[in-house]
């Protein structure tokens, strides 16, 4: 079982009725678990300064699909990350634009290496890496 621990915070009334509204906007019962979310968030982020902590994450990206050799080029760059690869998925937008997001897992290093490769092939109109814990 998990213990609990209670703590007094000290906070000035216009950054507390800020902070009231953010958890409401945000969906959270009450001020411990939005104080608990950030503090997860914050722990979860310092990961990621780590170049060899691993992480799981997703890159996200849209394109042109008409746009020559360029789906060759994002396959190729996939292929040759395959072992930071969990899955891909192929959305199509319209008729000429596609998003793709790679749900990636391993060392933050490799991670961001792979999301630069993606973002840079001539053709990306836009592109995102979102890292998360693995958990642990």
């Amino acid at each position: 079982m998990v213990s609990l621990v209670r703590f007094g915070v000290s906070i000035e009334d216009e950054l507390l009725s800020k902070f009231d509204k953010l958890l409401k906007q945000e969906g959270y019962p009450t001020r411990s678990e939005a104080i608990k979310g950030l503090i997860t968030q914050a722990l979860v982020k310092q990961e990621w300064t780590g170049k060899n902590n691993e992480v799981a994450g997703t890159i996200t990206f849209i394109y042109d699909h008409h746009k020559r050799d360029l789906v060759n080029k994002l396959i190729d760059i996939q292929h040759d990350f395959n072992q930071l690869i969990i899955s891909v998925q192929h959305i199509h937008l319209d008729h000429d634009n596609c998003m793709e997001i790679a749900v990636v897992r391993g060392r933050v290093k490799e991670i961001q290496e792979l999301a630069a490769k993606l973002k840079s092939v001539k053709g990306i109109k836009h592109s995102d890496l979102v890292m998360t814990t693995i958990g642990h």
